[in-house]
Protein backbone atom coordinates (compact mmCIF):
# COMPACT_ATOMS: atom_id res chain seq x y z
CA UNK A 1 0.00 0.00 0.00
CA UNK A 2 1.47 3.60 -0.76
CA UNK A 3 0.00 6.98 -0.14
CA UNK A 4 0.47 9.32 -2.78
CA UNK A 5 0.80 13.51 -1.83
CA UNK A 6 0.94 16.75 -3.80
CA UNK A 7 3.16 18.78 -4.37
CA UNK A 8 2.51 21.14 -1.77
CA UNK A 9 1.93 19.84 1.19
CA UNK A 10 0.27 21.65 3.14
CA UNK A 11 -0.02 21.42 7.63
CA UNK A 12 -1.95 18.41 7.53
CA UNK A 13 -0.33 16.52 4.46
CA UNK A 14 2.65 16.71 6.98
CA UNK A 15 1.49 15.61 9.88
CA UNK A 16 -0.17 12.30 6.98
CA UNK A 17 2.31 11.73 6.00
CA UNK A 18 5.04 11.43 9.50
CA UNK A 19 1.89 9.05 10.65
CA UNK A 20 2.01 7.20 7.40
CA UNK A 21 5.39 6.54 7.82
CA UNK A 22 5.39 5.85 11.50
CA UNK A 23 3.18 2.91 10.24
CA UNK A 24 5.41 2.13 8.09
CA UNK A 25 2.96 2.99 4.89
CA UNK A 26 5.03 4.11 1.88
CA UNK A 27 4.52 7.50 0.75
CA UNK A 28 4.81 9.35 -2.70
CA UNK A 29 5.25 13.09 -3.06
CA UNK A 30 4.93 13.77 -6.41
CA UNK A 31 6.79 16.73 -8.09
CA UNK A 32 3.82 18.00 -10.41
CA UNK A 33 0.39 16.76 -11.83
CA UNK A 34 2.40 14.19 -13.74
CA UNK A 35 1.96 10.28 -12.45
CA UNK A 36 5.35 8.85 -13.65
CA UNK A 37 4.75 5.39 -15.48
CA UNK A 38 4.49 2.23 -13.54
CA UNK A 39 3.66 4.53 -10.41
CA UNK A 40 1.47 2.24 -7.87
CA UNK A 41 -1.04 3.58 -5.06
CA UNK A 42 -3.80 2.62 -3.12
CA UNK A 43 -3.97 5.76 -0.85
CA UNK A 44 -4.25 9.51 -2.23
CA UNK A 45 -3.98 12.92 -0.30
CA UNK A 46 -4.86 16.23 -2.30
CA UNK A 47 -7.47 18.83 -2.71
CA UNK A 48 -9.93 18.41 -5.72
CA UNK A 49 -7.61 20.24 -8.44
CA UNK A 50 -5.01 17.50 -8.18
CA UNK A 51 -7.40 14.58 -7.42
CA UNK A 52 -9.31 14.90 -10.52
CA UNK A 53 -6.03 15.30 -12.60
CA UNK A 54 -4.23 12.28 -10.56
CA UNK A 55 -6.74 9.78 -9.22
CA UNK A 56 -7.86 8.34 -12.48
CA UNK A 57 -4.64 7.53 -13.56
CA UNK A 58 -3.79 5.41 -10.33
CA UNK A 59 -7.09 3.74 -10.56
CA UNK A 60 -8.62 5.53 -7.08
CA UNK A 61 -12.43 7.20 -7.67
CA UNK A 62 -12.54 9.28 -4.65
CA UNK A 63 -16.15 9.56 -2.87
CA UNK A 64 -18.11 12.88 -2.69
CA UNK A 65 -21.74 13.49 -1.03
CA UNK A 66 -24.33 14.64 -3.00
CA UNK A 67 -24.27 18.64 -3.59
CA UNK A 68 -27.22 18.74 -2.10
CA UNK A 69 -25.93 16.90 1.30
CA UNK A 70 -25.54 20.02 3.17
CA UNK A 71 -28.83 21.93 2.18
CA UNK A 72 -30.84 18.71 2.77
CA UNK A 73 -30.43 18.65 5.87
CA UNK A 74 -33.33 19.26 8.74
CA UNK A 75 -32.64 22.81 10.37
CA UNK A 76 -32.05 21.26 13.44
CA UNK A 77 -29.00 19.97 12.72
CA UNK A 78 -27.72 23.34 10.65
CA UNK A 79 -29.07 25.85 12.61
CA UNK A 80 -28.94 27.87 9.59
CA UNK A 81 -31.26 28.53 6.05
CA UNK A 82 -28.46 26.50 3.07
CA UNK A 83 -29.95 26.56 -0.60
CA UNK A 84 -28.62 24.72 -3.39
CA UNK A 85 -29.17 27.12 -6.50
CA UNK A 86 -27.10 27.50 -10.01
CA UNK A 87 -24.73 30.49 -9.88
CA UNK A 88 -26.78 31.85 -12.10
CA UNK A 89 -29.35 31.84 -9.45
CA UNK A 90 -26.90 32.97 -7.22
CA UNK A 91 -26.11 36.64 -9.34
CA UNK A 92 -29.74 37.48 -8.33
CA UNK A 93 -28.74 37.58 -4.79
CA UNK A 94 -29.06 41.07 -3.28
CA UNK A 95 -28.14 40.96 0.24
CA UNK A 96 -24.46 39.10 1.60
CA UNK A 97 -24.38 35.46 2.19
CA UNK A 98 -21.83 32.50 2.24
CA UNK A 99 -20.99 31.23 -0.63
CA UNK A 100 -19.00 28.29 -1.59
CA UNK A 101 -19.25 25.09 -4.22
CA UNK A 102 -20.79 22.02 -2.85
CA UNK A 103 -17.68 19.83 -3.10
CA UNK A 104 -15.44 20.94 -5.02
CA UNK A 105 -13.22 24.71 -4.50
CA UNK A 106 -14.01 26.21 -8.32
CA UNK A 107 -15.89 29.05 -6.22
CA UNK A 108 -14.47 30.13 -3.67
CA UNK A 109 -15.77 29.98 -0.21
CA UNK A 110 -16.14 33.24 1.39
CA UNK A 111 -19.07 35.86 2.34
CA UNK A 112 -19.96 38.09 -1.31
CA UNK A 113 -21.55 41.30 -0.36
CA UNK A 114 -24.24 40.86 -2.86
CA UNK A 115 -24.68 38.24 -6.52
CA UNK A 116 -22.53 41.01 -8.27
CA UNK A 117 -19.50 40.05 -6.05
CA UNK A 118 -19.47 36.28 -7.97
CA UNK A 119 -16.91 34.79 -10.68
CA UNK A 120 -19.34 36.03 -13.58
CA UNK A 121 -20.41 34.35 -16.77
CA UNK A 122 -17.04 34.51 -18.76
CA UNK A 123 -15.03 32.81 -16.09
CA UNK A 124 -17.42 30.07 -14.42
CA UNK A 125 -20.57 27.80 -16.41
CA UNK A 126 -23.87 29.44 -15.58
CA UNK A 127 -25.50 26.14 -14.48
CA UNK A 128 -22.12 25.68 -11.57
CA UNK A 129 -24.51 24.59 -8.32
CA UNK A 130 -23.28 26.49 -5.36
CA UNK A 131 -24.27 26.64 -1.75
CA UNK A 132 -26.05 29.42 -0.48
CA UNK A 133 -26.24 29.83 3.67
CA UNK A 134 -27.06 32.37 6.08
CA UNK A 135 -23.61 33.90 7.50
CA UNK A 136 -22.48 32.07 10.70
CA UNK A 137 -19.42 32.60 13.11
CA UNK A 138 -17.90 29.45 14.11
CA UNK A 139 -16.12 29.30 17.34
CA UNK A 140 -14.17 26.43 16.36
CA UNK A 141 -14.13 23.74 13.76
CA UNK A 142 -13.84 20.28 13.82
CA UNK A 143 -13.56 17.56 10.99
CA UNK A 144 -14.47 14.01 11.71
CA UNK A 145 -13.37 10.94 9.65
CA UNK A 146 -16.65 8.20 8.88
CA UNK A 147 -16.38 5.10 7.85
CA UNK A 148 -19.29 2.91 7.81
CA UNK A 149 -21.66 5.29 9.55
CA UNK A 150 -19.05 5.48 12.00
CA UNK A 151 -16.76 8.61 13.45
CA UNK A 152 -13.39 6.55 13.54
CA UNK A 153 -11.10 9.98 14.37
CA UNK A 154 -11.39 13.53 14.70
CA UNK A 155 -9.28 16.83 15.51
CA UNK A 156 -10.05 19.98 15.54
CA UNK A 157 -8.62 22.24 12.64
CA UNK A 158 -9.59 25.56 13.13
CA UNK A 159 -10.49 28.27 16.13
CA UNK A 160 -12.08 31.67 15.37
CA UNK A 161 -11.38 31.13 11.87
CA UNK A 162 -8.16 30.41 12.39
CA UNK A 163 -5.36 27.25 11.95
CA UNK A 164 -5.50 25.64 15.17
CA UNK A 165 -4.71 22.34 15.54
CA UNK A 166 -5.94 19.71 18.34
CA UNK A 167 -8.24 17.09 19.68
CA UNK A 168 -11.83 16.75 18.98
CA UNK A 169 -14.09 17.39 22.07
CA UNK A 170 -16.54 15.12 23.25
CA UNK A 171 -19.53 17.09 22.10
CA UNK A 172 -17.65 17.05 18.12
CA UNK A 173 -17.97 13.93 18.67
CA UNK A 174 -21.04 13.43 19.97
CA UNK A 175 -22.98 15.64 17.38
CA UNK A 176 -20.83 13.53 15.10
CA UNK A 177 -22.53 10.60 16.09
CA UNK A 178 -26.35 11.89 16.46
CA UNK A 179 -25.47 13.29 12.79
CA UNK A 180 -24.71 9.67 11.62
CA UNK A 181 -27.44 8.34 13.54
CA UNK A 182 -30.12 10.06 11.01
CA UNK A 183 -28.37 10.72 8.08
CA UNK A 184 -25.09 8.38 7.94
CA UNK A 185 -27.20 6.20 5.23
CA UNK A 186 -27.46 9.72 2.34
CA UNK A 187 -23.34 9.52 2.71
CA UNK A 188 -20.77 7.58 1.22
CA UNK A 189 -19.31 4.51 3.33
CA UNK A 190 -15.69 6.60 3.68
CA UNK A 191 -15.89 10.43 4.26
CA UNK A 192 -14.97 13.54 6.22
CA UNK A 193 -17.50 15.82 7.84
CA UNK A 194 -16.66 19.19 9.06
CA UNK A 195 -18.97 20.38 12.59
CA UNK A 196 -18.58 22.98 15.15
CA UNK A 197 -20.32 25.06 17.84
CA UNK A 198 -21.30 28.47 15.77
CA UNK A 199 -23.00 31.70 16.51
CA UNK A 200 -25.28 33.35 14.27
CA UNK A 201 -24.08 36.78 13.86
CA UNK A 202 -27.46 38.26 14.71
CA UNK A 203 -28.49 36.33 17.52
CA UNK A 204 -25.25 34.11 19.39
CA UNK A 205 -25.79 30.59 19.91
CA UNK A 206 -22.49 29.49 21.84
CA UNK A 207 -21.74 26.01 22.00
CA UNK A 208 -24.40 24.91 19.17
CA UNK A 209 -23.07 22.27 16.77
CA UNK A 210 -23.30 21.75 13.14
CA UNK A 211 -22.34 20.65 9.92
CA UNK A 212 -19.86 23.61 8.60
CA UNK A 213 -19.21 21.72 5.09
CA UNK A 214 -18.05 17.89 4.07
CA UNK A 215 -15.33 16.35 1.72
Amino acid sequence: MTLVLPPRLTASAQRLREAAHRRGLPTVRLPTFEVPAGTHADHLHAGPTFADAVAPLLGIAPLEAPHDWLAGLPRDFTRREITLITIDEAYGLRRPAFVKSPNDKSIRAMIYTDGSRLPGPDAVDRQTPVLVSDIVDFVAEYRLHLLDGAVHAGSQYAEQGRLRLGPATADALAFGADLLAGFGHTLPTAIVVDVGPMSVRAAPVPATFLPTSRC
